[in-house]
């Protein structure tokens, strides 16, 4: 006849125990899913008030929208000579003056949808987007600035009219968005570029020639990864200084994939199913 073997309450114990520490390191290396969600930056919560506009010239170093920093740079030289790259914040709506003067105006007259508050870009060492810890770009919507629109059309003193005198000359104007891994537009390069046209005079059919006075949607997603964005413009009409067309482009609705707070780990309910079981055996014992 076999003989029935006995386990002691503490072996049993020891046992379970051991089976929790396995479950623990299992779930360390394996950790719980986190809730992803999308944000938008619409610039509506910067509070910029109606008809005006925000260079930088109150300092900071740029502004917050979203939990998305944007980077600015503002010099002011005097005598009323000011400078600034980055971006602006803006809820101007002229879209009928031409030059300078009306810089910070998009050609739309407003954000997306109606909105009141948008962003302006220009080239600089603070052209560089910010992104929040753990957000993927998905999309943003970008259109011409009044100044850079109405110089394509008409031509000035600075700048070509494109398609030249009969319309056939084959001028662009584009934005890149870039990625970088690391914050402030530096560091390596993440993903494959995104360049968007915000003009194309390049067509067979010079009907099909346009230059951008709407709100378009632009892709970014291969840009998965960044830590943050830069701009780069390029154009046909290029002279000894560089780019002549006025080097702007507005910008709205930044959309972002993003990573919530994560449920709670595996390891975490191990531990407390642990704690509960250690109890009902000193109980038992």
């Amino acid at each position: 006849m076999s003989q029935l073997s006995l386990v002691s309450p503490q072996a049993s114990a020891r046992v379970f125990f051991a089976f929790l520490i396995c479950l623990m390191i299992l779930s360390l290396v394996t950790p719980a899913p986190a809730l992803a969600g999308t944000l938008i930056v619409d610039f509506e919560d910067t509070g910029l008030a109606a008809g005006s506009f925000d260079n930088g010239s109150g300092g900071g170093g740029g502004f917050t929208s979203g939990g998305t920093f944007f980077g600015n740079s503002f010099t002011d030289y005097g005598g009323g000579f000011v400078a600034w790259n980055g971006f602006a914040l803006s809820s101007v709506s002229n879209t009928t003056t031409p030059g300078f003067t009306n810089q910070y105006a998009a050609a739309t007259g407003g954000g997306v949808g109606g909105s009141g508050t948008y962003a302006v870009a220009y080239p600089g060492a603070a052209m560089f987007i910010d992104l929040p810890v753990g957000a993927s770009p998905q999309s943003i919507r970008v259109t011409n600035t009044t100044y850079a629109r109405l110089d394509m059309l008409s031509g000035s003193g600075f700048s070509k009219q494109f398609g030249g005198s009969n319309g056939t000359d084959p001028d662009f104007f584009s934005v890149t968005f870039r990625g970088r891994d690391g914050l402030g537009g530096t560091g390596e390069a993440v993903g494959s570029p995104v360049e968007f046209l915000l003009a194309d005079y390049r067509f067979a059919d010079s009907a099909s020639d346009f230059i951008v006075d709407t709100w378009q949607e632009v892709d970014l997603t291969p840009l998965g990864g960044a830590a943050s964005i830069v701009m780069e413009w390029a154009s046909s009409d290029v002279g000894d200084f560089g780019i002549n067309t006025p080097t702007y482009a507005a910008i709205d609705d930044l959309t972002l994939l993003t990573t919530a707070v994560p449920e709670p780990s595996t390891s975490l309910l191990v531990l407390v199913a642990a704690a509960a079981m250690a109890g009902r055996l000193r109980i038992r014992q």
